[in-house]
């Protein structure tokens, strides 16, 4: 069972590499963020014609989430939104359950500048996050929470090309690292660190200075397992060629495949 997120950053004027990269692919299910569309105008004709059912969360012009499953999978929504604070309205949370498994699509927020209420509603976030994640790590199921977490975990090669034009990014604060490893400390297994320790993979590269060609990326799209998924990972990586190709995201799509 192939498992994937991809930070689209726009469905709308992202969907030709959002349908090839499905039909190239063909994950199990598929978590998207950033989807900067409404839940009215969602493309949901489109990803039904190209094989799968989908549930979303949107926003217009920011954020937005989706869960997309292969052949309907009996995806069903779980929650939509984090439990903690009835005032946020971003839509950055959305968890379901599809092929046997629960997952969640998450993007978190950048919190750039910093400092600032901008970072501090990351960090906010972070926890209650946190807080929610405790209450899945135990399940008999396989859970997996993954997406755009806008956290690079160490300064290492294998998770930024250079960290020292980014120290001031909310990215790499020491309170965002914290925040991650707290959720790891769960019993939560990063697929990727797991698989590839201290290899560069990257899933984010800016479009400016020519970063892709470069290499110059960092790792922020992240795939958190549980125990009983942990346990049947086979395969993690990055479909690295999808950024290359035109009018791309600046993220790539990011996988397991689990037995």
């Amino acid at each position: 069972m192939k498992i994937a997120t991809f930070n689209v950053n726009g469905i709308t004027s992202r969907l030709p590499r959002v349908l090839e990269w499905l039909a190239e692919a063909q994950p199990d299910i598929a978590c998207l963020q950033e989807l900067k569309t409404s839940d009215e105008t969602f493309p949901r004709l489109e990803i039904e014609a190209a094989g799968y059912s989908a549930v979303w969360h949107g926003q217009k012009g920011f954020n937005g989430v989706a869960v997309l499953a292969r052949d309907g999978g009996g995806l069903t929504e779980r929650r939509r939104g984090l439990p903690g604070d009835p005032d946020d309205t971003h839509s950055r949370y959305l968890e379901a359950s599809a092929h046997g498994v629960i997952v969640a699509s998450i993007y978190l927020p950048n919190g750039n500048p910093q400092p600032g209420p901008k970072f501090a509603y990351k960090l906010a976030w972070f926890e209650r996050l946190i807080e929610h994640a405790a209450s899945l790590v135990g399940s008999a199921e396989p859970v997996l929470l993954i997406g755009d977490y806008n956290v690079v975990a160490t300064d290492g090669k294998g998770d930024i090309y250079n960290a020292a034009s980014w120290k001031k990014d909310a990215l790499l604060q020491p309170e965002s690292r914290e925040a991650y490893r707290r959720l790891l400390a769960q019993g939560w297994i990063d697929a990727i660190h797991a698989l590839h320790e201290g290899e560069p993979i990257y899933t984010f590269w800016d479009y400016f200075r020519d970063r892709f060609a470069r290499d110059a990326g960092l790792r922020i799209d992240h795939l958190l397992l549980n125990a009983p998924a942990s346990k049947r990972l086979l395969q993690a990586g990055v479909d690295r060629a999808v950024r290359g190709r035109e009018k791309p995201s600046d993220h790539a799509p990011t996988w397991v495949v689990l037995d």
